[in-house]
């Protein structure tokens, strides 16, 4: 396959940045679109120019590191992370439009590459359970009933991409910091903190700059890991339910 890339390439934070037209061939089918990127690098490399800065750790759809903006879309055409997106999916010929995630909470650090600390912020006020030291209880020493095992495996899915925030006209996590609340909170292991959880949790999204959200459902849409958009729901009902005591 021979195509042509429209990259954004950025140096640094304060930088400005731009779109740049790369041409790559032989690109197999096969190849990730991660792969794809390291072939370009290389090229680059070799004629001594700067390679493309861009995340990405476990390649396996585990991390959330790897994310982008293919096309317009989050992740890509295919409901997928970037890493497990392959060039199939594409036509010979084609020019595809590579971008960096756009919200104000996640800042370029160059080309690809952003910066979603915000995330772990938000997780460090209230994404735990908190636990006595000591040993570890035995796995059945708590029962968890069927239905809300269910509900936290599912929310537990997330990986923490961003592809929510990139997908949302208005930059919103609430999609995000949904999944983490409703994950814990649902199981009985985080009832001590349910109140003061979500009261954080969403305190923290917002000091972060965040966007609201008005329902539009792309965040779902373009979730890798299948988080529902009733998951923004449940959290709601957390936060009226604790700020009426």
């Amino acid at each position: 396959m021979n195509l042509t890339l429209r990259i954004w390439r950025q140096a640094g934070p304060d930088a400005p940045g731009s779109m740049t037209t790369y041409k790559v061939s032989g690109i197999s089918p096969d190849m990730s679109f991660l792969e794809m990127l390291d072939t370009l690098n290389e090229e680059l490399i070799t004629r001594g120019d700067t390679p493309v800065a861009f995340d990405h750790d476990c390649r396996e759809g585990i991390c959330g590191a790897c994310g982008m903006v293919i096309n317009g879309q989050a992740h890509g055409p295919e409901r997928t992370t970037t890493c497990q997106l392959h060039m199939r999916h594409f036509e010979d010929g084609d020019t595809i439009d590579v971008e960096p995630w756009r919200a104000s909470a996640f800042p370029v650090v160059k080309d690809l590459v952003v910066d979603r600390s915000a995330f772990d912020r938000i997780i460090g006020s209230g994404g735990y359970i908190t636990a006595p030291t000591g040993s570890a209880p035995d796995a059945h020493a708590t029962p968890v009933p069927k239905e809300a095992a269910d509900t936290a495996f599912e929310h537990a899915e997330c990986i923490g991409c961003g592809a929510c925030v990139a997908a949302c006209p208005n930059g919103s996590a609430m999609l995000f910091t949904s999944a983490k609340v409703v994950h814990l909170n649902v199981l009985p292991q985080g009832a001590p903190e349910r109140k003061s959880r979500v009261r954080d949790m969403v305190a923290a999204m917002d000091a972060e700059g965040f966007g609201g959200c008005t329902n539009t459902g792309e965040c779902a849409t373009a979730c890798p890991k299948g988080i529902p958009l009733p998951s923004i729901a449940a959290m709601n009902r957390e936060f009226l339910r604790s700020s009426l005591g």
